[in-house]
């Protein structure tokens, strides 16, 4: 007989850096989950992307278990770390703060397509060329497509 899902709670952690302090505590405890098990196994998945910021949904079921799926880290957060910039611009269409290339976008496309809905890997690369010109990062070099 399948599990009855209670609810679904959505935090983005960083890798390996989940402890008991909010916002983490308050979102597991307020479903009445194992917050210590929960941070123990997250911490044990997620060693090997320490530091990176990675979204993760719990699924909590009526027996107070759960599940949770890692997901890659935002579009964003790769960008920021390809042009090497700490934050975007405040004024995209005037202000650029950092650069790409098309071989970059298309290393975070084939890394994030997972996550996407895109098809095709050109479709995703165009979504990310897209956020990055909303950040204010310019794409260099011809677009392979």
């Amino acid at each position: 007989m399948a599990k009855e899902v209670v609810g679904i709670i959505k935090l983005q952690i960083k890798g390996g850096a989940a402890n008991p302090a909010p916002p983490i505590g308050p979102a597991l405890g307020s479903k009445g989950l194992n917050i210590t098990e929960f941070c123990k196994q997250f911490n044990a998945r997620t060693q090997n992307q320490a530091g990176k910021l990675l979204p993760v949904i719990i699924t909590v079921y009526a027996n107070k278990s759960f599940d949770f799926v890692v997901k890659t880290p935002p579009v964003v957060v790769q960008l920021m770390e390809a042009a090497k910039i700490q934050k975007g611009s405040a004024e995209p269409n005037r202000v650029k703060v950092g650069k790409v290339s098309w071989d970059q976008i298309k290393q975070i496309a084939q890394d994030k397509m997972v996550d996407l809905n895109c098809f095709t890997i050109e479709s995703a690369m165009k979504t990310i060329a897209g956020t990055a010109n909303s950040m204010g990062i310019t794409v260099t070099g011809n677009a392979p497509f």
